[in-house]
């Protein structure tokens, strides 16, 4: 423990304040931050070991059930490091800013963007279930503000009025997506990890991000399916 003590220097500390007040970051983001803070409390830097400077930090924030973890992008298969509270695995952990009936409503709309086809749901499809909250029933201009919140706080991101979840959400929310909708949340077949925005195939009904499927068939004449073989027939992005 002393020996993985002297390893935690200021850089690690400076990294992890900086990282805490962003929530989340995008790879090229904290690869410079990790060369400035060595930079600054002159300590060794290798431009390729972030992520053992990151599981330094992670042995030290261990104790206090809190990870540094990494995820991907699903628009653009870019990496992401945010900061998770493993005490809190559930939507519990979003409770301190938002009140009950804009939890419920948060919830709704996960329920519709997860079973949907393409991990997006409508706004209008989210705001028609604001006047139907158990909690307290919301107006739908109040709703719309609702949504812009939960957009700015990073949890939901919003495209032509279409909503899914945000990489901070996916990463922070993984375990509590993968068991508490086992019947339509899925694992992308070649990163392995949750899939909300993706391709499945039609033949076995395996899924993959759509980065995924375009750094997969990139070298294939004809795309078929890496589970069973057969013709990937969507579209390639």
């Amino acid at each position: 423990n002393i020996a993985m003590a002297a390893q935690m220097t200021d850089a690690h500390r400076r990294f992890l304040q900086v990282l805490m007040s962003h929530g989340i970051m995008e790879g090229s983001e904290a690869r410079k931050l990790h060369r400035r803070c060595c930079e600054i409390h002159k300590v060794y830097y290798a431009h390729d070991k972030l992520d053992d400077f990151i599981s330094t930090i992670n042995n030290h924030l261990q104790p206090l059930f809190m990870q540094i973890r990494k995820g991907m992008s699903e628009d653009d298969g870019r990496a992401h490091y945010a900061l998770v509270n493993l005490a809190e695995t559930e939507i519990t952990k979003m409770a301190s800013d938002y009140t009950e009936n804009e939890l419920e409503l948060f919830r709704k709309a996960m329920d519709l963007i997860i079973s949907s086809e393409n991990g997006f749901a409508s706004s209008t499809d989210i705001l028609n279930l604001a006047d139907q909250l158990k909690t307290k029933k919301m107006k739908k201009k109040e709703a719309e503000q609702v949504l812009k919140v939960f957009v700015e706080d990073r949890w939901l991101s919003e495209r032509n009025g279409e909503y899914t979840l945000h990489t901070r959400c996916i990463i922070e929310m993984e375990q509590y997506i993968l068991s508490n909708y086992q019947d339509v949340a899925r694992k992308c077949n070649i990163c392995h990890s949750l899939a909300i925005q993706s391709q499945v195939c039609e033949s076995c009904g395996i899924g993959m991000h759509l980065p995924c499927v375009r750094k997969y068939f990139r070298t294939q004449t004809e795309p078929r399916c890496p589970q069973c073989n057969d013709f990937w027939s969507c579209d390639i992005p």
